[in-house]
């Protein structure tokens, strides 16, 4: 069977997978002790290696499986999870992501994963990688703490068996190392047992000892005359057997066992309560209560309706996008015609064409709008190992993760906010010792946040940190020849941290591995811009920085007011428009050399698209009256004056191309109902 007609559905749902494995292991490191968790990540890689196998990845599928075997001991219990361990297992997922990108880059898959392997199979044996240097003492007792889930039946048969003077055994038979047939020896093992006395429990299963699916040491619980002294000779007596633990169980510990198994319904903790020799206590209590978090909120996660979505290739959303906006500018061309023929029958028809097509452009943009959470959720495990290697503590705390943009809005922004974020945290967050002798707590918090309003979407990064030093960036700034001391002496505080965006700038002292990589805020501001979004920075010394970004909703179709200069039209985005106006020439003085005008009690300045644009046939000046357009850009207001207003419309964006020079204030351009091409003035170029 051809397996490439599955390959681009393999390579999505393996992404989600990785994704859903990263997500819940960083849950679990914050909760070591939830097992649902752990439940939630072994079926996540177990459904990755299942798909691998199945596509020939082998590599792939077999990284997956030593993952499997270490959080099987973890969801069983008999391995406590420790920061090696999760190290360990965020290695193999990285080079999982590795494999998986290059099955997407054409490749086969295939990576030396030798030394995970190597530290995976040591935490399964009990040994601690070495290079992990945490103790060994999580790691040892996976043999001995055997805990064989009991159900309330189970346990009955068993509190009846000590009433009635029988002796139950809690057993763990472990097999020597070099044994090769370890279900052989397991099944002598049980015929001994089952000559003399019954098996009530087994660990793993049966039928998993059957096909030995367990590495050296298996666990049961047992009723028999005999007493445990004489069971543990009699098993010892069976070939290959390196030890055996045998636990007279009494009504005590079966009495506690029985509390564990009434409060969890289903499923009980182990005994291992009476004897000297029993494993450590401090694991004896996390049975009893994982059960239950896991009976609450397993059904939660698999007991949803059947999902009703469907992938679809975003070229084609793009094929669509393009035709709804060619659709668009024959129906303004339409309304056009329909309004110069004054045809009753022509207007209802285009009336009718008008709805349609509104409603149909609603559901496109709908259907390429996408959460930000698809970048986001990225982020805490970049946090997390950007943390450790530079010994900071901090809490990365998401909002608005739902908030939705156009996917090409949401593909382009990931690398800036990346950029944003090991800013935050690089030069930020301070080290420990220094929020402690600033009187903060030692941990950190970097606050990632996204909410709509209006027709942008804004995201914040926010930190708590030492904030940005006036003093430091003007020094580096007039070090650099970016400004002189004479223009770093008259800047505003707003207007020195501008010029972190500089080419070029940087205040790092010592260049790590975080910062000083040649990519600099002036790139991430660069891009941001190029999709029609802006940067602003406040920072209060000592309380930290917050880099607020804000975005367009979509880049393809806009609400725009068209206006009119002479013979030609240009489009101005209504989101930058704060109202529309008419003032005398009297009115507008000159400040300074600069054309100013009373707006609303302040006074803003005035811009004449005219004499920028250089517009043939309007000159405004032999106006007594003139329209403007009050635009705004984060707190700051400016007019642009204006011929005539034509009227608002939604105007579909068109680029200008790469063999037009870039026009300083002109975003793109659009085709109007007349067949016109309009420019469409961006606002922002305006208001310095």
């Amino acid at each position: 069977m051809d397996m490439n007609q599955y390959l681009s559905m393999f390579i999505d749902e393996s992404n989600d997978h990785l994704q859903s494995l990263n997500e819940n292991m960083m849950a679990l490191e914050a909760s070591p002790d939830d097992l649902s968790i752990v439940q939630v990540i072994f079926r996540s890689a177990h459904t990755l290696k299942g798909m691998a196998a199945t596509m020939g990845f082998e590599d792939l599928a077999s990284l997956t499986h030593q993952m499997e075997n270490v959080l099987d001991l973890v969801r069983n219990e008999k391995l406590v999870m420790q920061e090696f361990i999760f190290d360990t297992l965020f290695k193999s997922l990285d080079a999982l992501e590795a494999m998986v990108q290059d099955i997407t880059a054409g490749g086969e898959g295939k990576a030396d994963v030798s030394s995970i392997v190597a530290s995976l199979q040591a935490i399964v044996r009990g040994e601690v990688p070495s290079a992990g240097g945490a103790a060994p003492s999580a790691a040892a007792p996976q043999q001995a703490e055997t805990p064989a889930l009991l159900d309330e039946f189970q346990f009955s048969v068993l509190e009846q068996s000590i009433q009635e003077g029988n002796q139950v055994l809690f057993i763990e038979v472990t097999l020597r190392k070099d044994s090769q047939l370890r279900a052989v020896r397991a099944y002598m093992v049980f015929e001994l047992l089952e000559r003399n006395g019954e098996v009530v429990k087994t660990f793993p299963s049966v039928q998993d000892i059957e096909q030995e699916k367990f590495e050296y040491s298996f666990s049961l619980y047992y009723i028999t005359q005999k007493t445990a002294e004489e069971m543990q000779s009699l098993i010892m007596g069976v070939s290959e057997i390196e030890s055996v633990t045998s636990l007279a169980l009494d009504m005590e510990s079966l009495s506690q066992l029985g509390q564990a198994a009434v409060a969890a319904t289903a499923e009980a903790a182990p005994p291992e309560i009476k004897q000297e020799d029993a494993p450590a206590p401090e694991t004896q209590a996390k049975p009893a209560a994982a059960p239950k978090e896991e009976a609450k909120k397993a059904p939660a996660k698999s007991g949803g309706a059947p999902s009703r979505t469907i992938r679809v290739d975003i070229d084609r959303l793009d094929v669509l996008m393009n035709l709804l906006s060619e659709l668009l500018i024959d129906r303004v061309r339409l309304e056009q015609l329909a309004s110069d023929i004054q045809s009753t029958e022509l207007t209802e028809t285009v009336e009718h064409m008008s709805r349609v097509s509104g409603d149909l452009q609603n559901i496109v943009m709908k259907l390429r709008m996408v959460p930000v959470d698809t970048v986001f959720n990225r982020f805490p495990r970049m946090i997390r190992d950007l943390a450790k290697s530079l010994d900071k503590k901090v809490d990365l705390i998401i909002t608005g993760a739902e908030t939705e943009l156009d996917r090409t809005v949401v593909d382009e922004i990931g690398d800036p906010l990346v950029h944003l974020l090991r800013n935050a945290l690089d030069h930020g967050i301070e080290p420990v010792s220094d929020r402690i002798a600033a009187g903060k707590s030692e941990t950190g918090t970097i606050h990632l946040r996204a909410f709509h309003s209006g027709n942008h979407v804004f995201i914040e990064i926010q930190d708590d940190g030492a904030g940005i030093s006036r003093e430091k960036v003007l020094k580096s700034a007039i070090k650099k020849g970016i400004v002189t001391p004479e223009q770093a002496e008259a800047m505003s505080d707003n207007e020195a941290h501008q010029l972190l965006f500089a080419a070029g700038f940087s205040t790092a002292e010592v260049i790590s591995d975080i910062s000083g990589r040649g990519v600099g805020l002036d790139v991430v501001k660069a891009k941001i811009t190029s999709l029609g979004g802006n940067v602003t920075i406040y920072s209060t010394p000592g309380k930290g920085t917050n880099f607020s970004v804000q975005l367009p909703l979509t880049l393809s179709i806009i609400a725009a007011m068209l206006i009119r200069l002479g013979s030609e039209k240009y489009a101005i985005p209504l989101s930058s428009i704060v109202e529309t106006g008419i003032v005398k020439r009297s009115q507008i003085r000159s400040v300074h050399g600069a054309k100013m005008v009373e707006f609303r009690g302040s006074h803003i300045p005035v811009v004449s698209l005219g004499a920028i644009f250089d517009v043939q046939g309007y000159d405004e000046s032999e106006e007594e009256e003139t329209e403007i357009v009050v635009i705004r850009k984060g707190d700051k207001l400016a007019a642009l004056t204006v011929q005539d207003f034509i009227g608002q419309n939604e105007i579909v964006i068109k680029n200008l191309g790469k063999y037009l020079p870039e026009i300083q204030g002109i975003s793109g351009g659009t085709i109007l109902g007349d067949g016109q091409v309009a420019l469409i003035i961006d606002p922002n170029a305006f208001i310095k």
